[in-house]
């Protein structure tokens, strides 16, 4: 489960909530099961020895079914902390969503380091994780430390 996961699963119990769908007892049961399946998702972070942004990257490049080795995880891990240290410093400017040539630049980027990825990634899966990679940095970052986790 990826922490995007938990964002939907998160608004749904709300929205069940806000629709009546549930009782108050009920959505609190949820509630505390489901603050203690997150605090397992931050401990995962800290045993990957990654942080909340990187793990994001992590999971976006290995799941759903990624079978990987030791050290090809390894890579994949080296791989997010580089791509998301490249972008943060130096491509994500003021308002860098609402220029072409910005948004080609962070593209370009992110296939650049992405290309660094072990070779358990076929041309196809490559491709797909450059999209979503670039999906995610595109809703979740809007430049100049501005992000969904600032």
């Amino acid at each position: 489960m990826t922490r995007i996961d938990f964002l939907e699963e998160f608004q749904k119990m709300i929205d069940e909530y806000n629709g009546g769908a549930i009782n108050v007892q009920f959505f609190f049961d949820k509630l505390l099961a489901f603050a203690r399946r997150l605090d397992g998702e931050e401990k995962r972070g800290i045993a990957e020895q990654l942080t909340e942004e990187e793990l994001v990257i992590f999971d976006l490049l290995t799941k759903p079914d990624m079978k990987l080795m030791k050290q090809e995880e390894a890579e994949v891990k080296k791989v997010a902390k580089s791509l998301l240290e490249k972008l943060t410093k130096e491509k994500l400017v003021l308002d860098w969503r609402k220029q072409q040539t910005t948004r080609a630049m962070v593209f370009t980027t992110i296939k650049e380091i992405l290309d660094r990825l072990p070779r358990a990634y076929s041309k196809d899966i490559y491709e797909a994780k450059c999209d979503l990679v670039y999906q995610h940095f595109y809703e979740s970052y809007m430049g100049q430390g501005r992000s969904v986790y600032a």
